[in-house]
């Protein structure tokens, strides 16, 4: 009798997409645990209970706490999201951006800036990332005098609607429709980004 057997190089994929999933998992809680607290005050044991995993796979997949973090504290990911648009209709997408990212993943992931810590190497960490990968990064696409003034204003902006609508908790960002927030919010974002001064049409 003929034993079925599955095709070489398909059998390793779902591992593959469990581990992914794992991972992904992982980093999502220990995100969502650096958006509330402090950095040392974070355990894998916590990490591990949020993202329902026990803390030998994290070790497994990340090696140990500081390797995890340091993965965690990259803005690299959240950038190429917060970033995604043409910069003529950039700021309406950064504010309808944090504002799905607070409704559907509960968190900001911007917001890990807010909690760096003021000494020490992991703040040090954390904020050159965020320079580098967010500010800096925008700052490179636009055009005009003070592009990188603009930016960190630009950004300054949706992080503080980050703060309003996850930390404050403001009831009137929260309840309102985020397209009617980007439609007001937007364009003073945008007024960095792309501004309209003497002699533009």
């Amino acid at each position: 009798m003929r034993t079925m057997t599955t095709p070489p190089g398909q059998a390793p994929a779902p591992a593959r997409r469990d581990a992914e999933a794992t991972k992904t998992a992982i980093l999502k809680a220990a995100r969502f645990l650096l958006a509330r607290h402090a950095h040392a005050d974070i355990t894998l044991k916590a990490v591990a209970e949020r993202a329902g995993v026990s803390p030998p796979l994290i070790l497994k997949y990340f090696g140990n706490k500081e390797a995890l973090f340091a993965r965690v504290m990259s803005f690299d990911t959240d950038a190429d999201d917060l970033l995604d648009a043409p910069l003529d209709g950039l700021g309406r997408h950064m504010v309808r951006h944090v504002l799905a990212s607070q409704r559907e993943r509960g968190a900001d992931p911007l917001l890990r800036i807010a909690f760096a810590p003021l000494h020490g190497d992991h703040g040090d960490v954390l904020r050159a990332n965020f320079r580098a990968q967010v500010t800096e990064r925008l700052a490179a696409r636009l055009t005009g005098p003070d592009a990188g003034l603009r930016a960190e204003l630009a950004v300054a902006a949706v992080v503080g609607l980050g703060v309003m609508y996850g930390i404050a908790r403001g009831p009137h960002v929260r309840e309102a429709d985020a397209d009617a927030v980007a439609d007001r919010y937007g364009p003073a974002v945008q007024a960095q980004l792309t501004p309209r001064g003497p002699g533009t049409s």
